[in-house]
């Protein structure tokens, strides 16, 4: 081989070896290809296209949400309706997502004296508790979600009630089977933090029986389609 062969032959393996290294950097994951031909010519295939991405719509006609609460005397139930929500998910994973909750629906579903039941219903949406006529919607916007096991997750997101959001955390269920998303949870609130202190036994004092305990349970049962 003679030395200006020689010279070449190094040159182009230098060359190679620097655009291999500079095609390398921490924020993205690469594999360089060199090909065949002329020298330092590369291929990049970049990993990231290999996660499938899709946004899945809440459906509200099949997802649920139950509502409980304790009072010293007893405890009511019933039910409210999602308006809307969507979900990000990756690789069947959740990923991110919220929905909205229409206050204007609730209703109860434990009396069965309709008088009792209306005057409960109207309290709920006064401005005692949710002050539906000016804060017709809650929200919960996920923040973080980790997956524990199977379809076992630890969910953290905000949630917001009558203008005001809170951090709230909790286990859920959730599965993807095709273009259907599945999500059961239940969320712990305390409503005192949304300002809806009536009757609480930390704000009034000698309420006897007529306490009504601070915490109250969201069961959430969510179905989603793929978009």
């Amino acid at each position: 081989m003679t030395t200006t062969t020689m010279t070449k032959f190094l040159g182009a393996v230098l060359f190679t070896a620097s655009v291999a290294l500079t095609s390398f950097t921490p924020s993205t994951i690469k594999t360089v290809k060199l090909t065949k031909g002329k020298p330092g010519a590369v291929k990049t295939i970049d990993h990231k296209k290999n996660f499938k991405t899709a946004s899945f719509k809440v459906d509200n006609e099949n997802s649920k949400l139950t509502w409980a609460a304790k009072k010293a005397t007893g405890d009511h139930n019933g039910e409210v309706k999602i308006s809307n929500g969507n979900f990000a998910v990756e690789n069947n994973n959740l990923k991110g997502g919220s929905f909205d909750i229409d206050l204007n629906t609730i209703t109860d579903a434990d009396l069965t004296d309709q008088a009792s039941n209306d005057k409960l219903v109207s309290t709920l949406k006064s401005e005692t508790f949710f002050n539906t006529g000016k804060f017709p919607k809650a929200s919960f916007v996920i923040s973080s979600v980790t997956k524990t096991s199977g379809n076992q997750y630890d969910v953290k997101g905000k949630l917001t009630i009558k203008g005001i959001t809170n951090d709230v955390s909790f286990p859920a269920t959730i599965a993807v089977n095709g273009k259907k998303l599945t999500a059961n949870a239940k969320i712990t609130v305390d409503r005192t933090k949304y300002d809806i202190k009536f009757r609480s036994k930390n704000f009034f004092e000698n309420l006897g029986d007529k306490v009504i305990y601070d915490d109250f349970d969201l069961n959430v049962n969510l179905t989603a389609n793929a978009q």
